[in-house]
Parts: C-alpha cells; sequence; structure tokens
C-alpha cells in the first residue's frame, strides 16, 4: 500500500518589477539568483528549493516552540518574472502554487502590475500574503537584526513608525479596492478573511523569520490535504520554461508537485496537437546531475522529441509502458479545457503557454467578449484569415498575450501585460461600435428644427425658397417639415448657402431651402418655427441610438414627440 507523505510547499513570489522578489529567496536560501539576470531583472522564472532545517535555522528562537509539530519538509519557492508570466503556474483544476507572497515596496505602494497579480490570484483561489518590502528606505529606519520585526518597529522613533503605519494602510486600502480586507499579520483576527501583511526588508533580513511562521503556519493549518502526497508513484509537473542550452540543445524546467521521477522513465507532455510522448535521458535539481527527484522539486528535463513543447503545458510519468495511452488521454483533456474552438463567432485569443491562456480567457469571458477560437503560439495566417471571416465588425480581432505582434489587415492587439489587452481591446471594440453606430446614424434623418426668416423669401411658390436658420439638429435635403400642431407641411427639395448646393446644415447655419408644392403665407409663414417630421420606426431607432445624439438632438426628439402623442399618446413608446 502507496504511504501519502507531506510535501515541501509551493510557494510563489509575485508582484510589481523590481519590488524584491528575488532578493527574499536568496536572503532566505542563501543563493545568488540575481546577479545572472540582465539588469538584475528576472526575465524568466526560477525556482529554489530549501529545507525546513536551514528554515529553522534562520528562523532562530521563533521556531523554538513548534519544531516537533512542523511536518512541511521546506519550501519550494518560485520566482517569477514581474509581468504575469507567473501564469504558467497552473495545473488542472487551479494553481500550481500553494500559495503566493504577494511583495510591495513600501515606498511604491500597489503598481498596475501589482494590481495584475492580485487579479490572476484572485482567478486561481490561490491564497497570498504580502510581504511589504524595503522598509530600510523608510526615511529615518534603524535596521536591528537581531530583534524581531514588532520588536524592531516599536524601537523605532515616533515619526519612523507613523511613516511606516500610512504606507501600510495605503496598500490595506488599495487591496481593499481589489476585493480583500488585510491586516497587519499580528493584528489578524481571521487568517481566512484577511491577507496578512508583513514588513520585511529583504536586504537587511528584517521580518523575514516573521514571514516564513506565517507560511510555514498557514501550511499547517489550512494547506495539509494539498501537501499530502505518494511519492512512489509516477510524477506530475507542469513545464515551466522550454530554453535552449548550448551544450544540451532543448531543455524542459519542470515543477513536479506529484510524486517522483527518474532518469529513463516515459513522460507524457500536453501538445497542441496530440501528447508527446518522450523519455527522460537526463536530469539536473540544482544544476546538479541526478538520477530521481520527488516532489515538490524544480527539475532540469534532457529527453527528445522536445521541439513542439510549449511552457505552462501538464507532464505526467507513466510507470508502465501500459499506461501511456490512458495518460495520453488524460493529458490531453488537461490541454482541450483551455483551448477553444467554437463554431459560433467571436475574436482569435493567441498566448505564449497553457496558463496564460487560461488567465486570458478567464478575463475575456468575464468581460463578455466571445472567443472563437483560443491557441497557443505566435499569430500565423490561419488566425488572421478566422479574424477577417468573422460577420460581426467587434469580433475581427486577434489579441495576443506575450506574443510578438504582426502587421495585417486585421486588428491585433498584443501586450505583456494582460490587463492592458483587456483595456485596449474594450477601447478598440467602443470605438468600432461608434463608427458602426455613426454609419447607421448617417442614413437616418437626425431631428431638426428651422426658423423662417422673415423678410428672406425668395420666391413665394413653385417651388417655394425661403431664408431658414437651423435652431437645432442637422437639417437634410428631402427631409419632411411639420409645423406646432404636428402637421406636416413640406418637404425640403434642396439646401443652399451662397449659392452652393449643400446636403445638410447643422446648427447656427444660415440656409436657403426649396419646398416644392408650397405657398408661403399658406402652409408656412415668415417668423414660423418648423421641425422635421419623423415617422415612429425611425423615432425609435433614433431613441435606441441616444447615446450618439447631441444634446440639442435628445431635447428635439423629445418635443417631436409631445406633439405626436397629442393624436396618439401612445407613438413611439
Amino acid at each position: 500500500m502507496k504511504m501519502a507523505q507531506t510535501r515541501a510547499l509551493i510557494c510563489l513570489l509575485t508582484g510589481h518589477v523590481d519590488h524584491g522578489k528575488s532578493q527574499i529567496i536568496e536572503t532566505i536560501s542563501k543563493r545568488k539568483i540575481i546577479a545572472k539576470e540582465a539588469g538584475r531583472i528576472t526575465q524568466k522564472i526560477s525556482a529554489v528549493k530549501t529545507d525546513i532545517k536551514d528554515i529553522s535555522s534562520l528562523m532562530g528562537g521563533l521556531l523554538s516552540n513548534f519544531k516537533s509539530k512542523i511536518k512541511i519538509p521546506g519550501f519550494l519557492f518560485i520566482d517569477s518574472p514581474g509581468h504575469a508570466a507567473f501564469t504558467n503556474l497552473r495545473k488542472r483544476g487551479g494553481s500550481l502554487a500553494d500559495i503566493a507572497i504577494l511583495v510591495v515596496d513600501a515606498n511604491e505602494g500597489i503598481l498596475e502590475q501589482t494590481k495584475e497579480a492580485v487579479e490572476i490570484l484572485k482567478q486561481y483561489k490561490t491564497p497570498f500574503i504580502i510581504a511589504l518590502n524595503k522598509i530600510d528606505l523608510i526615511s529615518g529606519w534603524r535596521s536591528n537584526k537581531e530583534k524581531g520585526i514588532l520588536d524592531n518597529i516599536n524601537s523605532q522613533g515616533e515619526n519612523v513608525r507613523n511613516k511606516l503605519d500610512i504606507k501600510l494602510y495605503e496598500v490595506v486600502g488599495k487591496v481593499h479596492e481589489l476585493g480583500f480586507n488585510a491586516e497587519r499579520f499580528d493584528r489578524v483576527s481571521d487568517y481566512t478573511k484577511q491577507v496578512a501583511i508583513v514588513p520585511i526588508s529583504a536586504k537587511t533580513g528584517e521580518g523575514l523569520q516573521e514571514l516564513l511562521f506565517v507560511l510555514i503556519g498557514l501550511a499547517q493549518k489550512y494547506l495539509e490535504k494539498e501537501l499530502q502526497v505518494e511519492l512512489s508513484r509516477g510524477g506530475k509537473g507542469v513545464i515551466l520554461e522550454v530554453r535552449e542550452d548550448k551544450g544540451l540543445g532543448t531543455v524542459l524546467d519542470v515543477v513536479l508537485y506529484d510524486g517522483k521521477i527518474r532518469v529513463n522513465d516515459d513522460i507524457i507532455i500536453g501538445g497542441l496537437e496530440e501528447p508527446i510522448v518522450s523519455k527522460v535521458r537526463n536530469m539536473f535539481e540544482m544544476r546538479k546531475p541526478v538520477d530521481k527527484v520527488e516532489a515538490a522539486a524544480n527539475v532540469t528535463l534532457i529527453a527528445p522529441n522536445l521541439e513542439n513543447v510549449y511552457s505552462g503545458m501538464p507532464l505526467m510519468v507513466a510507470e508502465k509502458r501500459a499506461d501511456i495511452e490512458k495518460i495520453k488521454k488524460e493529458i490531453q483533456e488537461q490541454v482541450e479545457e483551455v483551448l477553444i474552438e467554437s463554431s459560433n463567432e467571436g475574436i482569435i485569443a493567441k498566448a505564449d503557454s497553457l496558463g496564460s491562456l487560461e488567465a486570458l480567457i478567464g478575463l475575456l469571458k468575464e468581460s463578455n467578449i466571445p472567443i472563437k477560437r483560443a491557441g497557443i503560439g505566435e499569430i500565423n495566417k490561419k488566425d488572421v484569415a478566422e479574424a477577417e471571416s468573422q460577420k460581426d465588425e467587434l469580433n475581427r480581432v486577434i489579441v495576443g498575450f506575450n506574443v510578438k505582434n504582426v502587421k495585417e489587415e486585421v486588428s491585433v492587439i498584443t501586450s505583456d501585460v494582460i490587463y492592458e489587452i483587456i483595456e485596449k481591446l474594450e477601447k478598440w471594440r467602443e470605438g468600432r461600435k461608434r463608427e458602426e453606430e455613426t454609419k447607421k446614424l448617417k442614413k437616418l434623418l437626425r431631428p431638426c428644427k428651422i426658423y423662417v426668416i422673415p423678410n428672406f423669401v425668395f420666391r413665394q411658390s413653385n417651388p417655394a425658397v425661403v431664408g431658414v436658420e437651423v435652431l437645432g439638429g442637422t437639417l437634410k435635403s428631402n427631409m419632411h417639415l411639420m409645423n406646432g400642431n404636428g402637421k406636416r407641411v413640406a418637404d425640403v427639395k434642396s439646401i443652399q448657402d451662397e449659392g452652393k448646393n449643400l446636403d445638410e446644415a447643422g446648427k447656427g447655419k444660415q440656409v436657403a431651402i426649396s419646398l416644392p408644392g408650397v405657398i408661403v403665407g399658406r402652409q408656412i409663414v415668415e417668423g414660423q418655427v418648423l421641425l422635421s417630421d419623423i415617422n415612429e420606426p425611425e423615432f425609435k431607432k433614433l431613441k435606441e441610438m441616444k447615446s450618439f445624439l447631441n444634446s440639442d438632438e435628445i431635447g428635439l426628439l423629445k418635443e417631436i414627440a409631445e406633439l405626436k402623442r397629442k393624436d396618439n399618446p401612445l407613438w413611439g413608446v
């Protein structure tokens, strides 16, 4: 009988770029990961495993009363770039991470990428705590590594304590706007309802003991079931990154969250068309060659047939060759529950990884934007052709997350910030709606009000030609006119301004109009105000498009309706 064991806690660090995520991992693990990155900013996801013994020595006396009760063997810290590439960290049923640390620079507060991180944590239902970092940069702060963070805060001057409180409660306010209640960790009354904020300095190490203490406490109390795995069975993992190594070729960085993986194991990886079957040739953990790795761990795999593997794809180990077909089916189900191929109208969505695509789809659905097809990889000719073929103008667009933009006839919206895509798309759709409504509006006769100017009768009849001033709306040729009693009195045949023919004239314009079948002094008189005689179907269409009319035109519609309703109280209703 296989026995369940407690695996290491998978802890994701996320937040705005350069707020100190990598520095936290470095200080806790005593391993360098920042220096290797260009510009000291994390360009790719990396993972560092830290044993509970090392954690205990870092925490000193804080854990002394609880050592015997600690069940988790350690942490797998995953450091993600500041943008939303951490959406790769997805497994079936939700987030790959058990818990997350949202890192916030105390001096900069919640920024756009921080908000994005919170929204995706919310979408994946990932529990998180907040590390309020860089408190050592608060003006007047006196660092003391020997004291616990609360004693340290209490030993600061009143001015410094007030500054910290202001910064902390600014974060509390912003997090509340995003749908979460937050409080300083020692003031939290219910960890299931409040997000704990731990003030820290990743640089000096202040507050890291308390940060780890809160993580361990939450893991032991609320995540014990999730951490139970059978380490003797075939492993399950997620492709963190696919990369080219000069000496090794295509290699996979994998987070193993269940079971074990060994050299020569058969592995099945999710693919776009069908699952990819391969065999582990070599493995590295923390850059050292290994024969076996148990969850939770970050392992680098070398195997054949990796050309069509994408980040975020699920990976499973087949303990027996007879299991391969069954696993292939299970893996493909996981992939297909994210990829979309619909017969209905909708937009085309592309992303660089399975997890990224899932996050993008979730936000598009939240915004009620229909999806025709959602896939992984760069935008291609098939995507363009499919977008162009959509009947609805609002669906003739491709959105891409972490993929290259392409110059095509069809509209393409790309970004490496997922919420920017949604904002740009909504703005684009609003613009297209306005364009479409404007086209429809041009075909309709708009409401109009004119004044027949006294002493400007150029011809009394056959046809009558009079000077008028447009008091409101838009005067157009072929428009019907009615008097103040709601009776139709004339049709505008043509409009002229200083001898030039016009199709229309706007408010404030003085023009001459010709009116066939009208005698001035009978049907119309000088000094009279006339309104456009709109029929009921036109009125209803204009009412539907009210948001595209100006206040003058809306007022005129009301005036016209009032006249019409004298004879028919339900006219235009």
